[in-house]
């Protein structure tokens, strides 16, 4: 069940982040105010939820944490997976 989770939210970060808003205090035991997770929605909703995985977990960002964190952002930002540069590639 786990992965299936994993995979979902891989694949729509933003509507697995809107349910846990909505149905559990997960990211409000993870943020202090509403203001980070609102951000973390429309720029980099994948980080918001490794963030909020890892404060959770373990209480901090450390060890596989930081590797989940550091991961989420490099795919928010198109590093990893078909970003711009392959869009363009594929258009042009």
């Amino acid at each position: 069940m786990p992965c299936i989770l994993t995979i979902i939210a891989l694949a729509f970060p933003r509507v697995v982040l809107f349910l846990v808003f909505l149905l559990s205090n997960y990211l409000g035991r993870a943020y202090q105010t509403v203001l980070w997770p609102l951000l973390g929605f429309f720029f980099m909703p994948l980080t918001t939820l490794a963030y909020a995985w890892a404060i959770n977990s373990a209480g901090s960002v450390e060890g596989i944490y930081l590797v989940a964190v550091v991961l989420a952002v490099l795919i928010d930002l198109g590093l990893i997976g078909s970003g711009e540069a392959g869009r363009r590639r594929r258009a042009g």
